[in-house]
Parts: structure tokens; sequence; C-alpha cells
């Protein structure tokens, strides 16, 4: 769709340095979930060299009401501007863009491999086919730092309770810090974590989002386990 303007309806924290804005639907605007969609900012109090217009996966499901985007909020104009901004602000947003989207094979699993911010698009997914009924098998792998950096944790560990054709497996790489007691897995996503989740492991197709580096290790895990290229997905998240 051509860009339209929305408003800025609400914004809250839901992890440790990481926060989520919803924004008022323009009418006619529908995606499918996993996509993305561009975000300007309208008259910004302040820029920098990095502009005043991002990419974002839209985080919500497709029939939710609002349409809600997270970030890391570093220290850039356009993330100052968009955390201070009054409620009911207008911005510009365009799109839906990209194939980040589930498989429409229902007999092969879908496995997502992910850490920190990459959760978006998968929240997304994971929400639609939980609320559609989906007979989708689907296995997300998360990682982050620490228990305080996971974003929409406790919603997806709610989820898996509800849909038992989701299955969870959460890991954290640098738990030793954590304010937290943390009691699961630890170290980084490997091929033995897949393997007990997973009974088949070139079955299913596979989806990778999060840092570039994340991503290319995922990506060499799966070629090493022996998955065929056309089984997998992958979306960056550079300068998040």
């Amino acid at each position: 769709m051509p860009s339209a303007k929305t408003q800025l309806k609400r914004r809250e924290e839901i992890a440790e340095g990481t926060m989520a804005f919803y924004f008022e639907r323009p009418e006619g605007f529908q995606f499918k979930a996993g996509q993305y969609l561009t975000l300007a900012l309208i008259d910004p109090s302040e820029t920098d060299a990095e502009g005043s217009t991002r990419n974002f996966s839209i985080a919500s499901a497709p029939d939710e009401d609002d349409l809600m985007i997270a970030t890391r909020m570093r220290d850039t104009a356009f993330k100052r501007v968009l955390k201070q901004m009054a409620l009911k602000n207008e911005l510009k947003i365009s799109g839906p863009f990209g194939s980040f989207r589930l498989h429409g094979d229902e007999s092969r699993p879908a496995v997502f491999l992910t850490g920190g911010i990459g959760i978006t698009p998968f929240r997304s997914i994971v929400v639609h086919a939980a609320r559609n009924n989906l007979p989708h098998q689907l296995f997300l792998f998360y990682s982050n730092r620490r228990p305080e950096d996971a974003a929409f944790l406790d919603e997806l560990q709610q989820l898996e309770e509800e849909n038992p054709n989701f299955k969870l497996t959460v890991t954290m790489t640098q738990s030793e810090k954590s304010r937290h007691p943390w009691k699961g897995k630890t170290g980084y996503i490997n091929r033995e974590m897949l393997a007990e989740a997973v009974s088949d492991l070139r079955t299913p197709i596979y989806y990778s989002a999060g840092p570039p580096e994340m991503v290319a290790a995922m990506r060499k895990m799966l070629e090493d386990i022996g998955v065929s290229e056309s089984d997998i997905r992958t979306e960056d998240f550079a300068g998040y």
C-alpha cells in the first residue's frame, strides 16, 4: 500500500532496554505474519546521520487490532524521538514488505531459530498460528543473554501451554549475570538442542532472524546437519 499516517497509541518496556510501540492501524492495512513495515518520523525534533526512517518487523499478529513493533533502544535520534514523543503524534507508515512467512505445507514442521530482538517476526507468526488453530508443528528456539533481556518470554511460555502444536526452547548465554535464578538451558543454540525437540532434523523448514552473526552461525549449523539450502530462510537484523 502507499504510505499512510498513523498515530502512536502507547508504548511499554517489554525487556531490559527493549520497548514495544503500538500504533493505530491505518484503514485497509493488511499484512501476513512475519512481514515488516517502514516507519518514518514527521518533522522530528532531532535527526542524525542514520535518518528518520526505519524498517521494523511487525510483531503484532494480523488479526490483532493495533500494529506493534519492538526494538532495542539504542541511543540514536530516531529512537530518542520515538521514546519521547507524545501519544497520538502522527508518523508515516508504509508496507507491508517481505516474504519471511510461514510456509503452506502443513505436513512439514517449522523451526524458528532466533535471539534477542529477532523474536519479533516469530511472535507474530506464533500468535497468529494459535489464534487460527493452524495445524503446523512449530518449534521456536530463543536465545538471550539473560531472562531480563528476553522480550515476550512470559507470553511465549503461555502460548506453549495453550497450543499443543507449539514447542518453545529457551536458552541463556550469560545467565550467571542475571539478577534472577535461571533453571533452563544455557549456552548458544546448537544441534543437540534441536535434536532434543525435533525428531527428524531434515524434515522441517527452518527460519532464522536476528543479528547477522547469529543468523550466519545458524545457517552453518543447518548446513552441517545436511539441511537443504532451499529449506533455510533467513532475515538479518542489522543496525537495529
